[in-house]
C-alpha cells in the first residue's frame, strides 16, 4: 500500500513510500510515457497512442496525491492529471536496491542436469492438450521452463507434427519446406539424413534471426540405436562461467560465423557469438553447430588461441554425460526444443529397419503468447 509521496528536483522526480518501509523513486517523463489513461493507451488491446515527441521535453510533476490507493499525478505543463494503480507501480518499479545477477533468464527458466531430469521428461498426449487447456497449459509451461518437452499419441502420418505447432503458434517455413524429412538417404545434403550419429547442436544458426523452436515426430522406428538426447546449454555456459570466466567471456564477447550453401539457390551466413548475451548480461542464446561453422575471423590474434581453448572446453562440457538427457522416440511420439537454449543429438544407428521422423520449425513468441492467454484465462476464472 502506498503510503507516502514526495516530489524532487523541481518535480522531475517522485518518491513513493509504501507500507513496508520500501521506497521507489520515479521520473516524471517515465510516468508520463508510460500514462495509462485513455488518450495515451488504447483501451481495446493497450497500445500507446502517442509517440515521445508529443511529450514536452520539460515535462514535470506540478501535484501528486494518493487517492483510493492510488497515486494521482498533475504533469504540467499540459496540466494533464493521471491515475496510477499501486498495484501497477510497485510491478514496475526501477528504482531497486538489489542488484540483478548477470548472465541467467528470470526465474521461470530452471537450468537442468542428467541427474535432475533423466527420470522426469516433461511429457503430454496430443489428444488430451488438445482437449484440455489444463494439460496445454503445463506441456507449454515445461517448454518455457526446461527448453524442451514430448508430446505422444499423434498419427503416424506425414505432416502430423504441424498438430503439434497447431496447439500454440505457426510453422515457420524455410529453404527446407514447411517440414522436411529425417531419414537416411544416398548423397544428402544434410549430414541429418544419413544414419551417423550427431554432436549435440542448436539447428540453423546461419539464420538471422535463426528459428526458435524445432519439433521432431516420428512416424517409424525400428532401428537399434538413434537415440534422441538434449542437453541445456544455458546451464553448460553456467558450469563454464563458473570453471573459466575469461572463455566464457571470449565466446560471448566476440561473433562466430556460420553459414550453409547445401541446396542450389541457397546461402545462409549469419555473425552472431556462440553465447549471447543481452545488454545487461542476460543469457538470451546459445549457438552451437560444428556442421556449419565457418572460419572464424572476428576474434583479434592475441585472443585466438584462447578463444579456441574456451571453444574446445565448452564442446568438451556439451558432450559431458552428465548434462545429457537421452529418450527414443517411439511412432507417434514428437519432442521440442527451445532452439535458442536447448541442444539435440542423436545416437548413431544400424542400417537394418527403418527410422523415419519429420521436423519443423515454429517460433517462440507464439509458444508464450498462447501460454500467457491461458494463464490469464485461468487467472480471471479464478478471481
Amino acid at each position: 500500500m502506498l503510503t507516502t509521496v514526495t516530489l524532487g528536483d523541481d518535480g522531475r522526480t517522485i518518491e513513493l513510500g509504501w507500507d513496508d518501509g520500501a521506497v521507489s523513486r520515479f521520473h516524471a517523463m517515465w510516468l508520463r510515457d508510460n500514462a495509462l489513461d485513455d488518450k495515451t493507451r488504447s483501451a481495446g488491446n493497450g497500445q500507446r497512442l502517442i509517440t515521445i515527441l508529443d511529450i514536452p521535453a520539460g515535462t514535470r510533476i506540478g501535484s501528486a496525491s494518493i487517492e483510493g490507493g492510488a497515486l494521482e499525478v498533475r504533469f504540467v505543463p499540459e496540466d494533464k492529471t493521471v491515475s496510477f494503480p499501486a498495484q501497477w507501480l510497485w510491478a514496475n518499479a526501477y528504482d531497486r536496491v538489489e542488484s540483478r545477477q548477470l548472465g541467467w533468464t528470470g526465474d521461470v527458466i530452471q537450468r537442468w542436469t542428467k541427474s535432475a531430469m533423466q527420470n522426469s521428461v516433461p511429457r503430454a498426449s496430443y489428444a488430451a492438450a488438445l482437449h484440455d487447456r489444463g494439460v496445454l497449459r503445463e506441456w507449454l509451461s515445461a517448454v518455457r521452463a526446461y527448453g524442451f518437452a514430448v508430446m505422444d499419441g499423434l498419427p503416424t502420418e506425414s505432416g502430423a507434427l504441424c498438430k503439434v505447432a497447431d496447439l500454440f503458434g505457426y510453422i515457420r517455413e524455410t529453404n527446407y519446406g514447411r517440414w522436411f524429412e529425417v531419414r537416411a538417404e544416398v548423397n544428402p545434403n544434410n549430414l541429418a539424413y544419413t544414419n551417423l550419429g550427431l554432436q549435440a547442436h542448436t539447428d540453423n544458426p546461419y539464420r538471422d534471426p535463426v528459428p526458435t523452436l524445432q519439433i521432431l515426430a516420428c512416424i517409424e522406428n525400428t532401428v537399434e540405436g538413434g537415440e534422441s538426447s538434449v542437453v541445456d546449454g544455458f546451464a553448460v555456459a553456467a558450469a563454464l562461467q563458473a570453471e573459466n570466466p575469461d572463455g566464457f567471456r571470449l565466446l560471448s564477447s566476440y561473433p562466430a560465423r556460420f553459414e550453409y550453401a547445401g541446396s542450389s539457390g541457397v546461402r545462409l551466413q549469419s555473425k552472431r557469438p556462440m553465447i549471447e548475451l543481452g545488454p545487461d548480461g542476460e543469457l538470451i542464446c546459445i549457438r552451437f553447430n560444428n556442421r556449419s561453422l565457418a572460419p572464424a575471423v572476428d576474434v583479434p590474434f592475441a585472443e585466438m588461441e584462447k578463444y579456441y581453448a574456451a571453444y574446445r572446453r565448452f564442446a568438451e562440457l556439451i558432450e559431458d554425460p552428465a548434462f545429457e538427457v537421452t529418450f527414443k522416440l517411439e511412432a507417434g511420439e514428437s519432442f521440442i526444443v527451445d532452439n535458442t537454449r536447448v541442444m539435440h543429438a542423436r545416437k548413431a544407428f544400424s542400417g537394418s529397419g527403418k527410422r523415419w521422423l519429420q521436423g519443423c520449425y515454429a517460433d517462440k513468441d507464439g509458444l508464450l503468447s498462447t501460454l500467457a492467454a491461458i494463464e490469464h484465462g485461468f487467472k480471471e476464472a479464478a478471481e
